[in-house]
């Protein structure tokens, strides 16, 4: 599938998107750098530039070679099939089995006096962990 099979309304939609997104980040990140704590502005401005260039990275790869992209990328653009949709839908119920658990024992954390912006980091980055784990692991078995 090439760019060309796409309609300019769907072009449109996707670009509307992205701006819309890339808005959001920037206004949210701007906030809060005047506002917010210590650098948490800066952090969140190259986080959700990592992830919004990962995203492109990933339409641009699904719309140019299709054939080489990987399930996950097929999954989460949702131009897979069923056994793709599958794999992301089952690990992602893991994910949110094991999220609550995860952010009882952030809680707990915190409340023996761990920082705030360390417990939150570990959380993430635990939560991101067990979603990479789980789609590997169904991805492999099925």
């Amino acid at each position: 599938m090439s760019t060309s099979t796409y309609t300019s309304k769907q072009k449109a939609a996707v670009l509307g998107l992205v701006l819309a997104g890339l808005t959001g980040l920037i206004v949210t990140g701007l906030l809060l750098q005047e506002y917010g704590p210590g650098n948490m502005g800066a952090g969140l401005l190259a986080g959700g530039a990592v992830g919004l260039v990962a995203a492109l990275i990933g339409l641009w790869r699904i719309t140019k070679t299709p054939s080489r992209v990987s399930t996950f990328e097929r999954a989460w653009t949702q131009t897979g099939d069923e056994r793709d949709n599958a794999v992301l839908t089952r690990s992602l119920a893991i994910l949110g089995l094991l999220a609550v658990p995860l952010t009882a024992i952030a809680a707990i954390a915190v409340g023996f006096g761990a920082a705030v912006e360390m417990v939150l980091a570990l959380l993430l980055l635990a939560q991101a962990l067990v979603g990479a784990v789980a789609f590997a692991a169904i991805n492999r078995k099925s």
